[in-house]
């Protein structure tokens, strides 16, 4: 039986295998995927244990993605503009490929399960760190309007737009802003790709950037309730508000097909894993 595994720390908390076995079950595919905590210290030489005991693949999260990237010898475009990965896959030749499905998984989220328009609109990011790199490919590949990207250290977002402006391969409009300068915008949609949820906190916003119109998208997650960001929208009367489970979901579903060449179908699995928390 073929085996893959999500490796990161913590990683208890994973719902990867759970998410890949439903997978499996409803594609017929043979495999084992399990969860599996590395070291930090450690990481290079466990992960080439892991692909000497015969694994064919592995997702990596938290803190991980920029290591494994750094130990790719063959990366896909997206992997490379995330300048991360969170899918490995150990090739027949003895070589390791990285793909990044972050940005994929949270773009079909967003327009085929929720169906929230992309197309010319005006987007704010709250955030420009891994996981905002990891998304802004793809997001671009959708063709909003604009992209404006806050955040509290300016240099990190304007280091993102210097990257992603790259107007052979993107029309859009990206620009920065620091958080205290945002004022009322009008965004069409505004996505938290911060951690300040960890902490029940929300990025320091302000109120007047939600118009009666906006939607918004926290790339975090919590089964049991909205998360904070979730409820800061609810509760400034945001127009729609969804959290980052479904991104999951079809991030694994991106990294699943990479692997067996097969596409899960997620909306199920995405309502089976909310209503085992109700």
């Amino acid at each position: 039986m073929d085996k893959y595994a999500v490796i990161g720390n913590p990683i208890k908390h994973s719902l990867s295998p759970q998410i890949h076995s439903l997978f499996a079950e409803q594609t017929g595919q043979a495999l084992e995927y399990t969860a599996i905590r590395l070291d930090e210290d450690l990481f290079e030489q466990q992960l080439q244990q892991l692909v000497e005991s015969g694994y064919r693949g592995l997702n990596v999260t938290v803190p991980f993605k920029e290591k494994a990237w750094a130990l790719c010898d063959r990366l896909s475009p997206r992997a490379r503009d995330a300048e991360a990965v969170n899918t490995l896959i150990f090739q027949a030749d003895g070589l390791i490929a990285g793909d990044n499905t972050d940005g994929i998984g949270m773009t079909r989220d967003m327009v085929n399960n929720h169906r929230i328009l992309l197309k010319h609109r005006r987007i704010l990011m709250l955030g420009a760190g891994g996981a905002a790199r990891g998304v802004l490919g793809p997001l671009l590949a959708q063709q909003p309007r604009q992209i404006t990207i806050a955040n509290r250290t300016l240099q990190r977002a304007e280091e993102l737009v210097e990257q992603f402006q790259q107007p052979d391969r993107y029309d859009s409009e990206l620009e920065t802003i620091p958080y205290e300068d945002l004022k009322q915008q009008g965004f069409d949609l505004i996505i938290n790709a911060t951690s300040a949820g960890l902490n029940n906190e929300i990025p320091p916003i302000p109120d007047s950037i939600l118009g009666v119109n906006t939607v918004c998208y926290d790339m975090m997650y919590n089964l049991k309730q909205p998360t904070t960001f979730e409820q800061w929208a609810i509760e400034r009367g945001a127009l729609r508000q969804f959290d980052g489970l479904g991104m999951l979901v079809e991030q694994a579903a991106e990294a699943f097909y990479i692997w067996r060449g097969t596409r899960p179908q997620t909306s199920e699995i995405i309502k089976q894993l909310r209503q085992q928390e109700t």
